[in-house]
């Protein structure tokens, strides 16, 4: 199961390959587990761990694929078989596609970075380093000359994990020992306040299923579209919400009409979320990796007013926070993780996309991107657009990031069980166009230009 995030970034001309391999292999001290890959131990006996490559070679990570028609649709197509591919679990699991062949001389980079590297806010920050904030092409230092490890041999891997499982084994119980004081010092906390109650239903599973609860094996498609960032922050500031609220509402009024489409009631109906939580604090020294917790957002379908569901979510939104639900997400990972490595190994792989383990219909992710445009090789980045996986019967999740002032959708979608992106996508269009006019908000049209009358011309006679 393909578990890469990454983006689609358009930029206004041409990128040479050369020098992007160039210019990402001067970056590589700062970042060197993108050097290194995953090594499983013999017979599962302990967690796997990151070695150097001693094999790494920049020309296996970024690569140039040619777009056959200079459209969106193209790219779109060409990202979608990216995206559906598993990379190579013997090698460091990332890469760059450049894209060559958009209309206007433009190109794209398809970037794609397995989630065990880095979620999404660290992916934002890993652009600021690769990226610049002008379109001055700053010098390369000299190619650097990587001194590779030598891998440490396999009997020593299972010789390690037999001294060390007492020592992982406390370490993970104590984990779980201050998860649980957490969890229950917030909870007795909130119920002392009386907000835990109206955050109960959101722990609850949905009654009812999407078209595309099914297993995500086949190939992937994405679409996009975009927003204003002005048009977004003027719906918000109207209902005083906050900006994912108001990404939130659009996709749930897209899915309302995605429903609708498939001839499903909305009466009672809930939209059933997994919406990643940001659990870094702002410390530089936290790095890359995974920082991140979960919050379960039930949203109702059959609120037909724009701003009567905002105003819901927001409401949701903020009473699941209250309750501490991303702690308990943490609590329960952390007890996961005290089973036996094998038996770890084992579950995974006996659940992964054949039983549905998540009580959820998608995820919906939204990553504040840079305010400001970014320069890669003296090229500006025009666009990005998001790349959320989908797995585990979920066929269908939205990614949402903020870029230099515009709001981007991306949907990815399962081929078979979501054949109809494109229509899901337009429903996004249409109910941003709904929101803004309820709030007020809708741009004015155009005054009709005055066309003055024909002067008439006398003839002489």
């Amino acid at each position: 199961m393909p578990l890469h995030i990454g983006g689609v970034f358009i930029f206004d001309g041409p990128l040479s390959v050369d020098d992007l391999k160039s210019l990402i292999e001067a970056k590589l001290p700062q970042i060197p587990r993108y050097r290194q890959r995953v090594v499983f131990p013999p017979f599962q006996a302990g967690y796997p761990r990151w070695e150097f490559d001693p094999r790494f070679d920049i020309n296996r990570h970024i690569h140039l694929a040619p777009l056959q028609a200079a459209t969106k649709e193209a790219l779109q197509n060409q990202a979608g078989h990216l995206f559906s591919e598993v990379m190579d679990r013997n090698r460091p699991l990332w890469d760059l596609t450049v894209v060559d062949g958009l209309e206007g001389g433009r190109s794209a980079l398809v970037s794609r970075v397995h989630h065990c590297m880095v979620d999404g806010v660290a992916g934002v920050a890993l652009m600021n380093l690769i990226f610049d904030a002008s379109p001055e092409v700053s010098p390369l230092p000299p190619r650097p000359v990587f001194h590779t490890p030598a891998p440490s041999p396999s009997w020593g891997a299972l010789a390690g994990v037999a001294f060390r499982p007492y020592f992982q084994a406390l370490e993970r119980m104590l984990s779980v020992q201050a998860a649980a004081l957490k969890v229950a010092e917030n909870l007795f906390c909130e119920t002392v306040k009386g907000s835990l109650l109206p955050a109960a239903p959101e722990l609850l599973p949905p009654a009812q299923r999407f078209p595309f609860y099914a297993p995500a094996c086949g190939p992937r498609g994405v679409a996009w579209t975009e927003f204003s960032m002005r048009d977004i922050d003027a719906v918000r500031h109207v209902s005083g919400v906050k900006v994912n609220d108001v990404g939130i509402v659009i996709l749930a009024g897209a899915m309302r009409r995605y429903a609708k489409l498939h001839r499903q009631s909305v009466n009672g109906r809930l939209l059933r979320l997994m919406v990643p939580f940001n659990l870094r604090n702002g410390d530089p020294k936290q790095g890359p990796g995974n920082k991140i917790s979960l919050l379960p957002v039930n949203v109702p379908l059959d609120i037909a007013d724009p701003i009567e569901l905002l105003r819901e979510i927001h409401r949701r939104t903020e009473a699941v926070k209250s309750a501490h639900a991303a702690d308990m997400v943490v609590l329960g990972g952390t007890m996961l993780a005290t089973l036996p490595v094998p038996m770890q190994a084992q579950l995974v792989g006996m659940l992964s996309n054949s039983i549905p383990v998540l009580p959820f219909d998608m995820v919906c992710t939204n990553v504040p991107g840079p305010p400001h445009p970014l320069y890669l090789l003296g090229r500006k980045m025009l666009t990005y657009y998001p790349y959320v996986p989908i797995g585990d019967f979920m066929g269908v999740c939205c990614a949402m990031a903020s870029y230099s002032g515009t709001f981007y959708f991306s949907l990815t979608g399962d081929n078979k069980s979501a054949p109809d992106l494109d229509r899901l996508r337009d429903f996004l269009d249409e109910t941003f166009a709904e929101l803004q006019e309820a709030a007020g908000c809708a741009p004015k049209p155009a005054p009709a230009m005055r066309v003055e009358p024909p002067v008439a011309v006398g003839v002489a006679s």
